[in-house]
């Protein structure tokens, strides 16, 4: 207590301003959302009421297709071929060693626990008859979202398989009887034939994939083709600086941008907060029928983020992992009250690059492709759901009522294990960086001497500024 001082209780309260106010933000959102419960507001007033929340995550989503343009351009682009094919190797495994333990906890958790053995209130209803996207063509969509045909379309489009229904009428050839196909007349000038051929029309049904396409950024697409855009630009050298300064500018503009919106995100998170809050109908429904449920997702995405996220990092950096979590609380704030990690993802950024010290190089590139492709909290959710779901067999799964809920905690966890991962991925790239870092200085050092030389060569003609003695 001796060294707690008036200013460092400042300094602490003024570097610590955006986390106290979006903690308090949360806290105010909860009791706020409750208050409002009896007063049953219809669905209009409750839209009304989150309107500012959804301004906040117009802003985000606002920043997020360039944020990720620019960062993965400048980051690739800044390493050469070499450094970044052995980045992309360490995310990589990174991202499938803690999605396979994400599912691993999952199903461990659903198996103990048995969320969907005993009685429920109500049977199962039809869903409808949506038919079920399959499995190769679901792989396939996914090949083909990597690569869109069209940039812009892309910013707000994605590719998406639809099927549809098609009745084929086909003329089939079968054996009969004769009487049964001709009069009693014919059967006596034809009695040498006990059968005869007759052609039938058959009515098939036929479901067909066909293209289709779904609202949403083919964030995937823009990261393949922003990697190979940096490569690209990066393999150049001299003759793609002028893009890099481009995009490395564009980069820098963004996070002002998002330094000036962060003012705003504890006013948006609350209003986000309480407006879901006010539109749960009925909570003792979902704490009676699908409450075990929720229990199992919730220890399984603590246990993946507070204790195998921590230890992996420990294990690999050798550094406190809570002290890099407490850097990293307001984006995990913000992923909660957003429910999306591609929003958080401009916090995120900020948070680590200003709090944590990650290399600008590391987040530019692992951020991006972590927000497209790593889900642990997904990943760990629908691995209890689908268990879940076998356990149930014939009962309701209605997941509207505690979606609020449950969806942030997997958000937050899918912004802890992206964050993890950049810190983990820098620290085995810190070779690959030093020796980019030295690259860096030498090629200035070698420009300062070319200009130094050309100035000699017009204003020194006697060529006296290579002399090593001078009168």
């Amino acid at each position: 207590m001796g060294g707690i001082t008036r200013d460092s209780v400042k300094t602490f309260l003024w570097k610590n301003t955006f986390v106290i106010f979006t903690v308090a933000a949360v806290a105010l959102g909860v009791l706020l959302g409750f208050a409002l419960r009896p007063h049953n507001l219809s669905i209009r007033e409750v839209k009304y009421f989150s309107f500012p929340g959804e301004l906040l995550m117009r802003m985000l989503q606002m920043l997020v297709l360039p944020l990720i343009v620019s960062s993965l351009v400048t980051g690739i682009s800044s390493l050469d071929s070499k450094a970044s094919g052995k980045m992309g190797i360490r995310a990589i495994i990174y991202y499938m060693v803690t999605t396979f333990i994400a599912v691993f906890i999952g199903i461990v958790i659903v198996i103990l626990i048995r969320p969907g053995k005993g009685s429920r209130d109500s049977p199962m209803t039809s869903s409808g008859s949506i038919e079920p996207v399959q499995a190769a063509d679901a792989f396939l969509d996914l090949i083909r979202n990597m690569f869109p045909p069209n940039l812009v379309e892309a910013c707000f489009k994605q590719y998406k398989t639809l099927y549809k229904t098609t009745v084929l009428i086909e003329n089939v050839s079968i054996m009969v009887n004769a009487s049964d196909s001709i009069n009693s007349t014919d059967i006596g000038q034809m009695s040498n034939f006990s059968t005869i051929l007759q052609t039938v029309q058959k009515t098939l049904e036929e479901v067909v994939p066909v293209s289709g396409s779904s609202n949403g950024v083919n964030a995937l697409g823009l990261v393949v083709f922003s990697m190979c855009f940096g490569l690209v630009i990066g393999n150049m050298k001299q003759q793609g600086q002028a893009l890099r300064d481009f995009f490395d500018c564009l980069n820098e503009a963004i996070m002002r941008l998002v330094a000036i919106i962060i003012w705003y995100a504890p006013v948006g998170i609350l209003f986000l907060i309480a407006g879901k809050i006010v539109e749960m109908k009925d909570l003792a429904q979902v704490g009676g029928q699908l409450g075990m449920y929720t229990v199992s997702v919730i220890v399984g995405l603590l246990i993946h983020g507070l204790f195998v996220l921590p230890l992996l990092f420990f294990v690999v950096t050798k550094k406190n992992p809570y002290t890099f979590t407490a850097g990293l609380l307001q984006a995990l704030i913000t992923a909660f009250g957003t429910s999306s990690s591609s929003a958080t993802l401009p916090i995120t950024f900020r948070c680590l690059e200003e709090n944590n010290h990650v290399d600008k190089t590391v987040t530019r590139f692992v951020l991006p492709v972590g927000a497209t492709i790593n889900m642990d909290g997904t990943a760990l959710y629908e691995a209890v759901a689908a268990i879940f779901i076998a356990q149930v067999n014939d009962m309701d799964l209605n997941f509207g009522q505690i979606l609020t809920i449950r969806d942030r905690l997997r958000t937050t966890t899918n912004v802890l294990g992206d964050s993890f991962g950049a810190g983990i991925v820098e620290h085995l790239s810190r070779q690959e960086l030093q020796n980019q870092d030295v690259e860096i200085i030498n090629s200035v050092i070698e420009e300062n001497e070319k200009h130094y030389q050309l100035i000699c060569q017009d204003n020194d003609p006697f060529n006296l500024c290579n002399s090593e003695t001078t009168m």
